[in-house]
């Protein structure tokens, strides 16, 4: 079994990842403010090569079966700073569902050990659905 050995870079990576995530979330609600989207965005990515690494997210973004979902979130990432946030947010979030794909049933699992949301997650519905697509590697 492999070991997450969470050091000070990964902290550090998972709080702007949070906080990226945060800033696209208040972008969105105060009507698509590009300088909020931007920030949202820059902060999401920096957070993300600091959380798995530099090499590992190049590899991610760059593997054949991830170019669909590089392509639209880079160039959603480009209208926002353009700004173009409407259309560039509609990409972005395409772009991010096709690359993520992978992690959702690792995210329910996460999920599902949460005291009262996991209550939610654990009922025989929801568990058959991800479980059809547990069988699936996650993609990092």
């Amino acid at each position: 079994m492999v070991s997450f050995e969470m050091n000070d870079q990964k902290k550090i990576g998972l709080g702007l990842t949070g906080f990226g995530v945060l800033f696209s979330f208040l972008g969105i609600i105060f009507f698509f403010d590009k300088g909020l989207l931007a920030m949202g965005n820059i902060l999401f990515l920096s957070g993300l090569m600091l959380t798995i690494g530099l090499k590992s997210t190049m590899q991610f973004f760059s593997k054949p079966k991830n170019y669909k979902g590089t392509i639209s979130f880079g160039a959603g990432f480009f209208l926002v700073l353009i700004g173009w946030p409407v259309i560039g947010m509609i990409l972005e979030s395409y772009g991010f569902f096709v690359l993520f794909s992978g992690f959702w049933p690792t995210l329910a699992v996460f999920v599902q050990k949460i005291p009262v949301l996991g209550w939610i997650f654990q009922q025989p519905f929801v568990t058959s659905f991800f479980d059809r697509r547990r069988g699936k590697r996650v993609p990092v």
